[in-house]
């Protein structure tokens, strides 16, 4: 007997508060801002897709492969990662159509998270799909999203105008041409403003595989010779630069601390030599990375792009996994950090600094409270970075909310982060916080703490005016 289909529902006051007189004014706030544009100034899409503007290959090509937030999800409910071809490009027709299959057999591994959360909204709102993925029939569901992937308005140029997407920035590396940044700039059918952003972490890694052959590699780029400390920072300097002239806003940052402390120029060229004749150890590696985020915050002074830093990631933490399938397929476990020590040589360096804009993000929600709120209400150069990665989610933004709002005001926040490699979630995510930001501040209409004109112009704040801001858009 076949299985009967379960429709797949939104209800209109999804993430809303849940009753009561909070409710209706949750509603008249959201409706407000739901279809102002987006802007994401800090995401993972590929400028070569935009670039290219090719039709996406197939619905697990698009919704499970790029989307790590998917994909250790299936693989913690037992689904092998080369079964969904993670770490891989398109797959052949029958082995996508068995990752779908174990995507739909597997839907209920989402239940109560933002993940399912964002692919109904994706399905259904992009898509038109009106049932729950599951055994029934998962065939005709990839056929249906497939036979729409080749529409002239689910191309990726035409969906930024349908998410009404109008900047959106990438994640790049310094040695990166940007070519594809520069072409999607260069043609004016494209109206949103497509941007990289400068990821220097490998460069700042001494001690890492590889690190000699990427400077080495980056001082051919900048046309600098890299073979002393003194021409290295001035191949970043450079690199800097070309990002710039390109339309990159910020540089971002993730290492293992949030430590900034400096060295002398003499220790700092004696350990960087060291490191090119692989000898550096991992107390040398650590300081010299430390010195040069303090270098890079100096630069953020000078050039003015932002610094957003995000420390307390272990990352890779599975090394077969790893050896299997590469970075960024799901295992990056959260640590502890400390920011209020770690951070006090650059701000009171740079903390007053009026070029200097640091926005800080943690994935330990305790920090924001005691640590990020009070800094942000403090230093006129520090931003509160919203929950993100394993923190975006609707408890942990509420928390934030209750917590980080209440000692540093909204007028210090960075605005909402979407931090997706999934292009379709993005307005999925930003749905979501703008319900959830809506309800929060219907609370406090309720509670006598705002009126409703205070709440509205908060919201219409955070979503339009606040990102660019901070981002210097």
């Amino acid at each position: 007997m076949a299985t009967a289909r379960v429709p797949l529902t939104l209800h209109p006051d999804r993430l809303l508060p849940a009753g009561g007189a909070v409710r209706p004014i949750a509603r008249r706030l959201y409706a407000a801002v739901r279809d102002l544009p987006i802007i994401s100034p800090h995401g993972h899409v590929d400028a070569r897709i935009l670039r290219d503007d090719v039709p996406f290959t197939d619905p697990t090509a698009l919704f499970i492969q790029p989307d790590h937030y998917v994909t250790r999800l299936l693989h913690a409910g037992g689904v092998p990662l080369d079964r969904l071809g993670v770490g891989e490009g398109p797959l052949p027709e029958d082995r996508a159509r068995e990752a779908w299959r174990l995507f739909c057999a597997n839907w209920a591994v989402f239940r109560g998270t933002p993940v399912q959360y964002w692919l109904a909204s994706e399905l259904a709102d992009i898509f038109g799909v009106t049932h729950r993925p599951d055994t029934a029939d998962p065939d005709e569901l990839y056929d249906h999203v497939a036979a729409q992937l080749p529409e002239a308005r689910n191309r990726p140029r035409a969906l930024l105008e349908r998410f009404g997407i109008t900047f959106l920035a990438t994640t790049d590396d310094p040695a990166d041409s940007l070519d594809a940044h520069a072409a999607i700039a260069a043609d004016q059918a494209v109206s949103t403003r497509v941007a990289p952003t400068f990821r220097p972490d490998r460069y700042l890694e001494v001690a890492r595989p590889g690190w000699g052959d990427a400077v080495k590699h980056l001082g051919v780029v900048a046309d600098v010779d890299t073979g002393h400390y003194d021409g290295y920072v001035a191949a970043l300097e450079q690199r800097r630069r070309h990002f710039a002239a390109h339309g990159a806003v910020s540089a971002d940052h993730s290492h293992a601390d949030a430590g900034a402390a400096p060295l002398q120029w003499t220790d700092a060229e004696r350990i960087y030599a060291r490191a090119l004749a692989g000898v550096v150890t991992a107390a040398e590696a650590t300081a010299f990375r430390q010195h040069m985020i303090l270098e890079m915050a100096r630069m953020s002074c000078d050039d003015g792009l932002v610094m957003t830093l995000h420390p307390g990631v272990y990352r890779n933490h599975h090394p077969a996994t790893l050896a299997a399938f590469g970075p960024d397929t799901g295992h990056d476990i959260p640590t502890t950090v400390e920011f209020t020590r770690a951070l006090r040589p650059l701000l009171a360096r740079f903390g007053t600094h009026p070029n200097l804009h640091l926005v800080l993000f943690t994935v330990d929600p305790t920090v924001y409270a005691r640590e990020i709120g009070p800094l942000a209400g403090f230093y006129p150069s520090v931003y509160a970075g919203v929950p993100w990665w394993f923190l975006d989610n609707p408890a942990a933004i509420r928390h934030f909310h209750e917590s980080v709002t209440e000692i540093a005001g909204f007028p210090r926040l960075s605005g909402f982060i979407d931090d997706t490699r999934a292009f379709c979630s993005i307005p999925a995510r930003h749905d979501m916080a703008r319900r959830l930001d809506a309800g929060y501040l219907a609370g406090l209409v309720a509670a006598h703490r705002l009126d409703e004109d205070e709440a509205l112009d908060t919201l219409t704040r955070l979503v339009s005016v606040q990102p660019q801001k901070v981002f210097k858009l």
